[in-house]
């Protein structure tokens, strides 16, 4: 089974939220998290679902908490490609609309095993980021 290498790497930049736009988190001791990172497993959840435009698919993502500032057309597509060039996601050129032709992006086999990877991955993070707040809670109370 594939696995997940890297929550945030090396280029994946982080907006701090504490501090506001433009702020970004080498800059500071704050502990903003990569975002960009976490839109890959919605991605690809969002594909199992169907084939989608990219377009589509940024509308979409308002479903896990994406919005505003933090969603940027250019970190959505970038995330697509990097998909793409892990096989996780196909595309081809959709001609059927009105328009000029647009990418329409698959999940292929592969993808749907990362996405379950990413699933137990985040479940276990979840269980991890429960216990630091239930430990933060019991140091504030005292």
């Amino acid at each position: 089974m594939l696995l997940p290498q890297r929550i945030m790497g090396k280029g994946d930049a982080a907006v701090c939220q504490s501090h506001g736009h433009g702020h970004r988190h080498g800059s500071c001791r704050c502990a903003a998290t990569s975002i960009e990172r976490f839109m890959q497993p919605c991605l690809l959840l969002l594909l199992r679902r169907r084939p989608a435009h990219g377009y589509e698919l940024m509308r979409s993502l308002e479903e896990f908490g994406f919005g505003g500032e933090d969603l940027d057309p250019g970190t959505v597509y970038r995330n697509l490609r990097r998909l793409e060039e892990e096989g996780l996601v196909s595309s081809r050129w959709d001609t059927s609309g009105g328009g000029p032709a647009r990418r329409l992006y698959h999940l292929t086999p592969e993808g749907e095993e990362m996405l379950a990877a990413w699933a137990e991955v985040i479940l276990h993070q979840k269980s991890r980021l429960e216990l630091f707040l239930e430990k933060y809670r019991e140091g504030r109370l005292e």
